[in-house]
């Protein structure tokens, strides 16, 4: 037997070779059912009349590898069914994504132009949610107001009642009558500024002690002409002019021209609020015929807007009536100590002369309708009806 060689010769002239009788026996065993090993050789015999040939074939001892991948072709065409199947829902989404995009556009432009007209107009606009009727004209106290709350006061009556106040029967005065009524017992509560000085010794004179209370804020406010280019001043500044030791406009970085200081009558709600809120016990100056004293709220505005020499012309008084009630587009409103008035200003308190408008009655009423009504005036209904109306509220 030739050792390189996977082949083997017998000579049948030649003793029984045992190699080859050995693989006479195997060929020649039944099968068996178990399958072979996926490494054996296989092996091939032959006979002839002279020779006997046993092969062993190589390539199949190499172990048959068992494919577990997709062919080819296949998976292509599966791919290609399924893109086929995806491709009309794909297409089904893109056609509705421009509609999508449409509405979601116009919704964002109707919110916001909802929240910005609510923020425009929704102090003047919105309701009280509770309209409910509260007094009618034999349960409505005897009231008055000042020139400046009188508009707050309308609001309340035609809230509370239904109904005006020429129908509800209210006369107004003004804040120093309305003063001297209440002490006196003609009326049962007024909506005004402090009390002066004159008006709390007649209340003392009288043995009434006076309640006050507050019901919205306010700010005390110093204006000039448009004209003039001082924009703002400090307080001792303003002190200094309306006590006489600033006289020129120069010295607050404007003109070289005197500073004519308008003055309202004592007593009034606004000269109140000079001496109480600015001077604070540092004497006032006697006006000059010029700053004559006897000028309206109205005359004072009137004045600094359209006097001959406007620009040189200081005046004062309470926010809500020269911003509302008689507004001037002539005018400008100094700035105190860098803040300048205005509803937000006056709201967080930021602003320097700070002040109010009050619920006054006196101590000690049994009449208790009247209880009921600064009740209501203070009430979140209440203050939501004086913000409508354009005043600051205090809660």
């Amino acid at each position: 037997m030739d050792e390189n060689s996977n082949e083997i010769k017998i000579d049948h002239h030649s003793g029984p070779d045992p190699e080859v009788e050995k693989a006479l026996e195997e060929a020649s065993m039944p099968e068996t059912t178990e399958a072979p090993a996926e490494d054996a050789p296989e092996v091939t015999i032959s006979t002839s009349e002279e020779n006997l040939e046993v092969s062993v074939d190589e390539a199949s001892t190499e172990p048959e590898k068992e494919s577990t991948e997709t062919p080819v072709e296949e998976t292509k065409g599966e791919e290609s069914k399924a893109e086929e199947t995806a491709k009309p829902e794909h297409k089904s989404s893109k056609a509705w994504l421009p509609w999508v995009i449409i509405v979601l556009v116009f919704v964002l432009v109707f919110v916001v132009a909802l929240f910005a007209m609510n923020a425009r107009y929704g102090q003047t606009q919105k309701q009280p949610a509770d309209d409910t009727a509260l007094f009618n004209k034999d349960t409505l106290p005897r009231i008055d107001a000042s020139l400046a709350t009188q508009p707050l006061t309308d609001a309340f009556v035609k809230d509370f009642t239904g109904k005006t106040t020429e129908e509800m029967g209210v006369e107004y005065s003004n804040t120093h009558p309305g003063y001297v009524a209440l002490i006196n017992g003609e009326k049962d509560l007024i909506v005004v500024t402090e009390p002066s000085e004159e008006e709390q010794a007649l209340a003392k004179e009288k043995g009434v002690e006076l309640e006050i209370t507050k019901v919205v804020n306010e700010g005390f406010v110093f204006f000039v002409n448009k004209k003039n280019p001082v924009n703002g001043v400090t307080f001792k500044q303003i002190q200094d002019i309306y006590a006489g030791d600033i006289t020129n406009w120069k010295e607050l970085g404007g003109p070289d021209k005197e500073i004519v200081a308008y003055q309202r009558p004592v007593n009034s709600g606004s000269q109140t609020g000079l001496l109480s809120l600015v001077m604070k016990g540092r004497p006032v100056k006697k006006p000059t015929p010029t700053e004559t004293a006897e000028l309206t709220m109205a005359g004072i505005i009137e004045y600094v807007a359209n006097y001959d020499n406007s620009d040189v012309a200081l005046g004062y008084s309470y926010y809500y009536y020269a911003n509302e009630m008689y507004y001037n587009e002539n005018l400008k409103y100094l700035a105190i100590d860098g803040v300048a008035p205005n509803y937000d200003t006056i709201q967080n308190e930021s602003y320097p002369i700070k002040t109010a408008y009050y619920i006054v009655t006196r101590k000690g009423e049994t009449n208790e309708n009247v209880a009921k009504l600064k009740e209501a005036m203070l009430s979140a209904r209440g203050q939501d009806i004086a913000k409508q109306a354009g005043y600051v509220p205090v809660k």
